[in-house]
């Protein structure tokens, strides 16, 4: 069997290559644009597949070095801090409140039927955290996060099973989010009517406002912020593993300090940080380490968790469907655009924002009806402010199950 190992700056090269094939393969497939699968796990996905399918075969043992898979990821959380503007919150009205509320409810639901049957199939704990709010909730970017803590904590396969629910997740999320909302709506004779927006008009600005350039100045003087905050954030890892004896990840203490020191400059303006430059910044750390992680699963350790892990995903879109039609959408308003927010929760509950918008719009869509509350609520939570009480609550969930 032939063998390789690759350094860190080639792993690199390979995961920009994989991540730029994926993005083709996903321009040229209606099937993957609908399900809005991710680029980095269409690319990094099929590569690892494809070396299982040769390991398996006797023919290659690769070995990647992903070293530079941390930073990147630290990076990408940092920008999620950044976004995670509070002011935000008090423009959102009580709407935005009660879907973030049912988005943080969720992350504590998730985990704990994740741990629950876990133990009653006789698995890792952590396994069933890993199929929990990491992956469904959480996305790609949280389980190739959480799955290496998992795993320094004795949960063998931790990475591949978090990210392979994730991929379940997107799948199950951007196939039944549209068809229950048009359920919602048919079943319950809704009059197909979006309400006024209200107070959430006050987004409009936010939303809609076009982006300036992201010119040199703009990009080395966020760079700087990100690089300092990544620092403060392993710092604060490290003094709280050390006093406290609490594992919190770099990336979430990262996370944590850009959220604050965004708050603190919103009032204070002493530095211009665009939305649009923060996220895109982000949007290249992700798709950089998300690729290394997809592209370096070792699909030969699902083999024994196969069927439980299926078994515990299983239970927990069943869970979904039950808190969307008995709970959420009454606690939405009972209306069409409750049945709106009832498909983006499926799309990012179980997958990713993307996953939402795309079944939103699939709805709105069909009935021609434009649901603003939905557009405007959807993706600011699913993509921003869920992370921060979820990132915690998951954080705790494995320090009190590892």
């Amino acid at each position: 069997m032939l063998t390789f190992q690759l350094d860190a700056l080639s792993t690199l090269a390979l995961a920009l290559l994989l991540l730029g094939l994926g993005a083709q393969l996903k321009k040229r497939s209606y099937w993957l644009r609908q399900l809005c699968v991710p680029a980095p796990v269409i690319g990094g996905f099929g590569f690892a597949l494809l070396i299982w399918l040769l390991r398996d075969r006797q023919l290659l043992d690769l070995t990647l070095d992903t070293s530079l898979q941390t930073p990147l990821m630290v990076a990408f959380f940092t920008t999620v801090g950044l976004g995670g503007s509070l002011g935000l919150l008090r423009k959102g009205g009580k709407l935005l409140f009660i879907y973030l509320g049912a988005c943080w409810g969720l992350a504590l639901v998730q985990n704990v039927v994740g741990v629950s049957v876990a133990k009653a199939l006789g698995i890792d704990p952590l396994l069933g955290i890993m199929a929990g709010a990491v992956s469904l909730e959480g996305g790609f970017g949280a389980a190739a996060a959480f799955g290496p803590i998992a795993e320094n904590l004795g949960a063998v396969g931790a990475t591949t099973a978090a990210l392979a629910a994730a991929t379940f997740g997107m799948v199950a999320g951007g196939l039944l989010g549209s068809p229950l909302a048009r359920w919602l709506i048919e079943r319950n004779k809704l009059t197909v009517k979006a309400e006024a927006v209200g107070n959430l008009k006050a987004f409009e600005d936010v939303v809609h406002t076009p982006p300036a350039a992201l010119d040199a100045p703009t990009l080395l003087r966020l760079l700087t912020c990100i690089v300092v905050i990544m620092v403060l954030g392993f710092w604060l890892g490290a003094s709280l593993q050390q006093h406290l004896g609490i594992v919190l990840p770099s990336y979430v203490g990262a996370m944590f300090v850009a959220i604050i020191l965004r708050n603190l400059n919103d009032r204070t303006q002493a530095v211009d940080i665009p939305d649009h430059a923060v996220s895109t910044i982000g949007d290249v750390s992700l798709g950089m380490f998300l690729t290394m992680a997809m592209m370096s699963l070792k699909f030969w350790e699902l083999e024994k968790l196969g069927m439980p892990l299926l078994v515990i995903l299983v239970v927990q879109v069943v869970i979904m469907l039950l808190l969307c039609v008995f709970v959420l959408f009454r606690l939405f308003g009972g209306n069409y655009d409750a049945a709106v927010l009832c498909a983006g929760f499926m799309g990012h509950g179980l997958g990713a924002t993307p996953n939402a918008v795309a079944n939103m719009g699939a709805i709105c869509d069909h009935y021609k009806v434009f649901s603003y509350k939905a557009f405007i609520i959807v993706p600011l939570c699913g993509a921003v402010l869920i992370d921060i009480v979820a990132i915690p609550m998951i954080t705790w969930f494995i320090n009190a199950f590892s």
